[in-house]
């Protein structure tokens, strides 16, 4: 498998869906991006699962261009973020299909893999820039206002290109302009408090399925993975982990009072994500690792949680929770999934988040009672959050309705192979924990031969 330029296909193949959904008429999208995305989760899992990720690393070229290297850190983000892609998709039937960009999502995956693909930093900057594009054609072609997304985004890559340009030319990280302008850059991506409010107005006017893509990723994480973490001082990650813990616990208290439910989601993945950035800002062996555990628990089970709620959107509305449905009696399988993968985000037992969710615990506690007791208290307004929700959408009422609201195949096919995902996590979270283990001691081993080796470099 390594004596074949396989890594290199991976964003190639949902770039030639995009193409191909351009050309072809609209009622053949849905098939052709299932089977681009499709095919990329298949080659993904194939390549990581075979080993061709192992440290050191796998690297090749492109037009013999060294720019990509997939180790043992970002590896697992493959196959991650092609089932994120693929069972969106899977999910999007009925009349959502009229409203999904199909060709926003395949460009959006193909830049998102490219990205993951490589450590080469201005290749990363290239690729993330243009990674705003397609959500902004999608709230373009639906009319809406772009303005708050136009100002976060545009602050994100002017700090982005401007933090590497300047990079380059510093010898050492210090109170410099690079540093403030990348940490700036990871904040606004990743949708710290001040700049998460670009994240509330594209869940309100973009459709659900397309924000969902782009926040799940956590694109923003894997920025400050490969850029900011090896050079910038400690102050700058200490800034970026105080940040998040505040945004952590703000997006908690915040999920807990929403009454749309999109908002309620967008609060409640903010919270999560901001978690993860907490944990890898820690930069010791069990604090990156529980970042890097959480960053997978929290991309499987909150996607999850969010394609279930798409689902239950299309068939009632936009959800208001200052009411009760009482839908239980009409999707049951549909309501278990919802809860399974709630409380799946904040760490129940037997589920993919509960190990994560311990290890940042201990780590954050281990490092100060204090952040550790905010780690606690925003976890807890996220489980509350998440059984009031339910408690909102399944139960209170009876539900009368002469249309049928049972799941479809798609749907239910996407259901249990990702409950099956998220359940098989928690039962036998050994080789998950241990390779996030390893790259996270990788990582710190790389740390500290990076200062003798200058400052943002390219493979």
């Amino acid at each position: 498998m390594n004596s074949l330029p396989w890594f290199e296909l991976l964003p190639w193949l949902p770039l030639f869906g995009f193409f191909l959904t351009r050309l072809l008429p609209r009622v053949e999208a849905r098939k052709i991006c299932l089977w681009s995305s499709g095919l990329t989760l298949g080659l993904a899992t194939l390549l990581v699962f075979s080993g061709s990720s192992a440290s050191p690393g796998w690297m090749g070229s492109w037009w013999g261009w060294n720019l990509v290297h997939v180790d043992e850190f970002s590896g697992p983000l493959l196959p991650l973020t092609a089932l994120i892609y693929f069972v969106t998709l899977l999910a999007t039937v009925g009349h959502k299909t009229q409203h999904f960009s199909y060709s926003g999502a395949m460009l959006s995956e193909a830049l998102t893999m490219g990205t993951l693909i490589t450590d080469n930093a201005w290749w990363m900057i290239l690729l993330l820039s243009l990674g705003v594009l397609p959500m902004w054609f999608e709230l373009r072609a639906r009319g809406e206002s772009t303005r708050v997304y136009e100002l976060h985004q545009g602050l994100f890559v002017c700090c982005l290109v401007f933090g590497g340009w300047l990079s380059e030319r510093t010898s050492a990280p210090s109170l410099n302009a690079s540093v403030v302008l990348l940490t700036i850059a990871v904040l606004v991506r990743s949708g710290a408090f001040p700049f998460h409010l670009w994240r509330i107005d594209m869940f309100q006017k973009a459709s659900f399925g397309s924000s969902i893509l782009m926040v799940s990723p956590m694109m923003g994480a894997y920025l400050c993975m490969r850029l900011v973490l090896p050079t910038e001082p400690d102050w700058a990650l200490h800034a970026i982990s105080g940040l998040s813990l505040a945004t952590a616990v703000y997006a908690s208290g915040m999920a807990l009072v929403q009454l749309d439910g999109r908002r309620f989601f967008c609060y409640l993945f903010l919270s999560h994500s901001s978690l993860v950035l907490v944990g890898i800002e820690m930069a010791t062996p069990i604090g990156l690792a529980a970042g890097l555990s959480m960053w997978l628990s929290v991309g499987l089970a909150l996607t999850s949680y969010g394609i279930t709620l798409r689902c239950i959107e299309a068939r009632v509305g936009r959800i208001r929770l200052d009411r009760y449905y009482g839908l239980y009696s009409h999707m049951p399988t549909m309501a278990a999934f919802f809860l399974l993968t709630g409380l799946a985000s904040v760490g129940f037992p037997c589920t993919i988040g509960f190990i994560a969710g311990e290890l940042l615990t201990e780590s954050v506690v281990a490092y100060s009672p204090l952040i550790g007791s905010l780690v606690v208290v925003a976890t807890m307004l996220n489980g509350i959050a998440v059984m009031r929700a339910y408690f909102r959408i399944f139960t209170g009422t009876r539900h009368t309705t002469t249309i049928p609201m049972r799941s479809l195949f798609e749907e239910q096919v996407a259901i249990i192979g990702l409950s099956l995902l998220i359940v098989a996590g928690g039962i036998y979270p050994q080789p998950g924990v241990a390779s996030r283990y390893r790259a996270a001691v990788h990582l710190l081993e790389d740390l500290h031969r990076l200062p003798a080796e200058g400052a943002v470099h390219a493979h």
